[in-house]
């Protein structure tokens, strides 16, 4: 945990009793600081109560005595309309942050009062910041790095272990938690894309855009900002950000730069004032397979560049990096008279786009699909259907995808997990090909069979891994 002294002797509030609620709470009090919380939730509450925090009705205390409201970065900020504790807040001129904000601070006085440097390479984006933020982590690590991986990528902040001399933190940070955050100046800051999402929390693309661009735009002095620009709202804000006078790198998976980062084929060139080189090979890596690894691993190569590591240590990184679990993950591998079957982990894809980059990664798929369905259903996934040798359908979608997939792609209709691994692992084997892949790309939620995409994930590994034959990768 990292103790944040900043609000040592003062009084803070803590909403929101979740993961990160807790721990900034925990390192508050370890800090120094007087710490009252609340959850609208009873049973987190209670919870937080038995751990022996100052659980009380925020509706009920004097926010005159309050410095700072701690917020959970899913408690509605400004839409659809502020939550009450924030309109407390705000009649009280009480400032409202988040745990990123938190350790921002803490790590600005421990600069300035010890003289520590800690890089930090901070990662947002619609698609692909996940994968982005544990690639780039791998590779700082890979590099003999102190590497350290939190945000939103499900290990909070504030449970990441203290700043030290040379400790690297690579952060995933949504849009909620940049919202939360006026004081996060990344050494490295990475917008991977934009596209349409959480309007509900944030009222218009527009507003959603410019906040994920100020991750990027607020780079702290000498830093660098790493901008995907394949969409209009990207390419807006490197432009934006240059004129400010930042360092901005360029990265794109749909055509050469004149600077930047850019994919060609399986390789990633980057380019000078017109001339490129090539600067790593992304062939015979499974677990970046796809253009949208391609900008993932674009952006890793740019922000670690950045920090000083070399392209040969870069290179060697990328060859041993495992992947993220649930996404495009790399199961096992039977092996068959003609080749061998791979199993793929795609449980992350609770819809139709993010299943289409799954599909457009492969070739001779035996799909598993389904779940709890999305609004469009799989309609907008024809171009791949091409790539499917069959699909087996699970869960309460499957009715419906039968009707798109019929006469297009064979299809059965499975039902369960077991019953889709196990007819797609002998039809696969009766095809005789040389690497027929068994994909779980679900293009649904999961939520009429399993809690949640990971569960369903873990489902899918475990069941693979019991076929016989089937060797662990």
């Amino acid at each position: 945990m990292i103790p944040i002294t900043v609000f040592a002797g003062k009084k803070v509030a803590v909403f929101g009793l979740g993961k990160s609620g807790l721990l900034s709470a925990g390192a508050l009090i370890k800090g120094g600081a007087d710490v009252v919380v609340y959850d609208d939730n009873e049973k987190s509450a209670n919870e937080a109560r038995a751990a022996g925090l100052d659980v009380r009705n925020l509706a009920e205390i004097d926010w005159s005595e309050i410095s700072a409201l701690v917020l959970a970065p899913g408690v509605p900020l400004t839409h659809p309309t502020p939550h009450w504790t924030v309109q407390r807040a705000h009649k009280h001129n009480v400032e409202i942050i988040g745990d990123i904000e938190l350790f921002c601070r803490e790590r600005d006085k421990v600069r300035a009062e010890q003289g520590i440097e800690c890089p930090v390479i901070a990662i947002t984006g619609t698609n692909g910041k996940s994968t982005t933020t544990a690639l780039t982590t791998h590779l700082v690590a890979a590099a003999g790095h102190d590497a350290q991986m939190g945000g939103n990528i499900g290990v909070p902040v504030l449970a990441l272990e203290p700043f030290a001399p040379g400790r690297v933190y690579v952060l995933e940070v949504s849009s909620y938690q940049i919202d939360l955050s006026p004081s996060l100046r990344a050494t490295v800051g990475i917008l991977t894309n934009v596209t349409e999402d959480h309007l509900d929390r944030h009222g218009t693309m527009e507003n959603y855009a410019a906040i994920k661009a100020l991750l990027p735009a607020r780079v702290e002095a000498g830093g660098t900002a790493v901008i995907g620009v394949d969409d209009r709202w990207t390419r807006d804000a490197a432009a934006r950000i240059e004129r400010a006078g930042r360092k901005v790198v360029r990265v794109s998976v749909v055509g050469p730069l004149r600077d930047g980062y850019y994919a060609e084929g399986t390789r990633i060139v980057g380019a000078v004032a017109g001339k490129a080189h090539p600067v790593v090979q992304l062939a015979g890596i499974g677990s970046l397979r796809g253009a949208h690894n391609a900008q993932n691993a674009a952006c890793a190569v740019a922000a670690c560049v950045a920090l000083g590591i070399d392209l040969p240590t870069i290179q060697k990184g990328l060859v041993s990096f495992p992947g993220l679990a649930h996404r495009m993950q790399q199961v096992g591998r039977k092996k068959t008279a003609s080749g061998g079957i791979l199993y793929v982990n795609d449980s992350k894809a609770t819809n139709a786009d993010s299943a289409a980059k799954a599909l457009g990664s492969f070739n001779d798929i035996y799909w598993i699909a389904g779940g709890k369905p999305k609004t469009g259903g799989i309609v907008s996934l024809a171009e791949f259907f091409p790539r499917i040798r069959k699909a087996y359908l699970i869960g309460e979608a499957a009715r419906d995808f039968a009707q798109t997939l019929d006469g297009q792609v064979p299809y059965e209709i499975a039902g369960v997990m077991s019953a889709a691994i196990d007819a797609a692992t002998r039809d696969a084997e009766a095809a005789g090909l040389k690497e027929p892949v068994v994909l779980l790309s679900p293009a649904c939620a999961s939520f009429d069979q399993y809690p949640n995409f990971e569960v369903r994930g873990k489902a899918f590994v475990d069941l693979v891994l019991a076929v016989p034959g089937v060797e662990q990768i």
